[in-house]
C-alpha cells in the first residue's frame, strides 16, 4: 500500500527527531541516518496499513534503535559485538513512554541544527548537512537544487559528517552566540530557493519551502526569540510574493510591476503579526527590521502608495547593525526613492570597490534610468546581464537595456 501525504509530512517531521536522538544517545552519524532511513521506509510501508501509532516518534526511535544496535555489532568480532550490544542497549527515554507518562517536551532538532551549522563548517557545508540531515532532502535532491553533480554533492556531505564527527550532541554551550549562524543558514537556504543564482529557473520552491518549514521548527522551539520570529516573518512576508515574480514564460516580474491581487494575504497577515510583536520586545534585530521593510511592501496598495521615508528609516537602523554592502546598496534604492535618483547613484558609487556581483550595476542601471539617462544605464543593465549566471535575470536586464536602445 502506497503511503499517503499526511503520513509523508508526519515522517518528514519526525525525521530530525529521530536522528537527533539517536545521534545523542549513540553517536556515528552516517550510521545513525541510515538507521533513521530505514525506520522511515519501514513506517512507509507499515502505517498506511496498519495505522499510525501512538507514539509515532518514540515507534521510529526504537526501530532505528534496533536498526543502528544491529549494523554496529555486524562489524565487530563476536565478543566486541556482545559486548556493544550490551552497552548500547536503547534506554527507555529513547522508546515510546509507557501510558500515561508524556514524551519529552524539547526535540533534539535545534540541536542537530547546531551540529550542522557548527562554525568548523563552511557554510555551502553547513546547507548541504542541514538540508540532508534535517531537512530529510537526499543527496541527488540537493545537488539538483545547486545545480551541482550529486557526486561532488555527497562529497560534500561526507567531509561535513566527518568534520562534526566527535563533536557533542546537545545545545552548544553560549549556544545562543551562535544562534545566528543556524538563522543565518536558513536563510541562505530560503534566498537561493526565492532566487536561484544561476539555473533556468527564477525560483527553487522546494528550498524556499524548506526553508520555511525548518525555520517555522526552531520558532516553535524558541518562541520567544525575538530574531527567530523575524526570519519567520521576513520568509513569509517575502515568499507572498512567489506567484506573482514570474510572468507565463518565466520572465522575471519586478515589485513595482506585479499583481499584487496574485500576492498570498495569509501568509501576509502572519508574518506581519510576527514582526510586529517581536518588534514590540524592544530589541530589534537584523531579521526583524528586514522582516518590517518587506510588511512596509506588503502592506502597500499600490508601488505609489508605499511609505519609502518609513522604509528609508528601517534601513538607517539596520545599516547602524549590519553596515554591510548589500545593506548599503538596498538602502540607496531607498534613498533614490526619497531625495531623487541622483542621490541614490552617490550612495551607489561609494560602494563600486566593496560589492562584486550584478545586483550593483542593476541598480545603477535602474537609478540611471529614473535619471534620465538611457545611455549609461543601457550599458549598465548589459554589464549587470553579463554578471548574473540566473537566465531569468539575463533575460530582464537585457530587455531592459534593449528598451532604452530603441
Amino acid at each position: 500500500m502506497r503511503t499517503t501525504p499526511e503520513i509523508e509530512d508526519l515522517l518528514r517531521g519526525k525525521a530530525p527527531q529521530v536522528l537527533g536522538a539517536l545521534v545523542r544517545r549513540y553517536g556515528h552519524f552516517d550510521a545513525a541516518e541510515d538507521a533513521v532511513q530505514e525506520a522511515l521506509l519501514a513506517a512507509a510501508g507499515q502505517w498506511p496499513e496498519a495505522g499510525v501509532p501512538g507514539n509515532p516518534r518514540g515507534w521510529l526511535i526504537k526501530v532505528a534503535s534496533r536498526r543502528l544496535t544491529d549494523a554496529l555489532r555486524s562489524d565487530q568480532a563476536r565478543r566486541q559485538r556482545e559486548e556493544r550490544a550490551a552497552a548500547l542497549t536503547p534506554r527507555d527515554a529513547f522508546t515510546a513512554p509507557p501510558p500515561g507518562e508524556r514524551a519529552p517536551r524539547e526535540d533534539d532538532t535545534l540541536s542537530l541544527l547546531f551540529l550542522c551549522c557548527h562554525p568548523d563548517l563552511s557554510p555551502p557545508a553547513q546547507i548541504a548537512l542541514t538540508l540532508r540531515a534535517v531537512g530529510g532532502l537526499t543527496t541527488a535532491e540537493i545537488a539538483r537544487a545547486y545545480l551541482v553533480p550529486e557526486a561532488t554533492m555527497a562529497q560534500r556531505v561526507s567531509r561535513a559528517k566527518q568534520k562534526v564527527r566527535g563533536v557533542r550532541f546537545g545545545r552548544p554551550d553560549h549556544w545562543e552566540r551562535r544562534l545566528p549562524s543556524v538563522l543565518q543558514t536558513l536563510y541562505l537556504i530560503f534566498n537561493e530557493g526565492y532566487t536561484a543564482t544561476s539555473g533556468a529557473a527564477l525560483q527553487r520552491r522546494d528550498l524556499a519551502g524548506e526553508a520555511v518549514r525548518l525555520t517555522r521548527t526552531v520558532h516553535g522551539l524558541l518562541p520567544g526569540h525575538c530574531e527567530v520570529a523575524g526570519l519567520l516573518a521576513l520568509m513569509l512576508l517575502t515568499d507572498a510574493r512567489r506567484d506573482a515574480r514570474s510572468g507565463p514564460h518565466g520572465e522575471l516580474i519586478p515589485l513595482d510591476e506585479q499583481d499584487r491581487d496574485r500576492w498570498d494575504r495569509a501568509a501576509i497577515e502572519e508574518g506581519v503579526a510576527l514582526v510586529t510583536r517581536a518588534l514590540s520586545r524592544g530589541r530589534p534585530g537584523p531579521f526583524q527590521l528586514r522582516a518590517a521593510i518587506a510588511a512596509v511592501h506588503d502592506e502597500a496598495a499600490s508601488p505609489e502608495a508605499t511609505d519609502w521615508a518609513e522604509i528609508l528609516g528601517l534601513y538607517d537602523v539596520l545599516v547602524g547593525l549590519v553596515p554591510g554592502p548589500v545593506e548599503r546598496l538596498n538602502r540607496a534604492v531607498a534613498v533614490a526613492m526619497v531625495h531623487g535618483p541622483h542621490a541614490g547613484l552617490t550612495e551607489v558609487e561609494a560602494l563600486a570597490g566593496e560589492l562584486r556581483g550584478h545586483r550593483l550595476d542593476a541598480v545603477r542601471g535602474h537609478l540611471l534610468e529614473r535619471a534620465g539617462e538611457p545611455e549609461a544605464a543601457r550599458a549598465a543593465y548589459e554589464s549587470a546581464a553579463a554578471l548574473t549566471l540566473s537566465l531569468p535575470e539575463q533575460r530582464y536586464l537585457r530587455t531592459r537595456a534593449a528598451r532604452l536602445g530603441d
